[in-house]
């Protein structure tokens, strides 16, 4: 639920460049698995970046399988933060 997602613990989780890139990876509504092309990070630290922020309230996740599949909860953050998620991914761009 939007209402439950807190602002430090969220800009907590985007303060960081690689939950950055995986959150913009997921902007446009895409979905992502849990090794997304591009990152060179190892998967436990990978795994870590997921977790946090999974736990700050940005992502949701699905089984598929044996994988797992991440998406951004995007309107949920647009309705608890109105601008926030686009002011910081354009902050990345330019």
């Amino acid at each position: 639920m939007a209402e439950e997602l807190e602002l430090a613990t969220v800009l907590h989780a985007l303060g960081d460049p690689v939950r950055l890139a995986l959150v913009r990876g997921m902007a446009d509504g895409a979905e992502s698995a849990c090794s997304p092309e591009g990152l060179v990070v190892p998967r436990s630290t990978l795994s870590n970046h997921w977790r946090i922020l999974r736990e700050a309230g940005l992502t949701s996740t699905r089984q598929d399988g044996k994988n797992r599949i991440m998406s951004l909860r995007r309107a949920e953050l647009d309705a608890r933060f109105p601008g926030l998620l686009a002011a910081v991914l354009a902050g990345i761009s330019g």
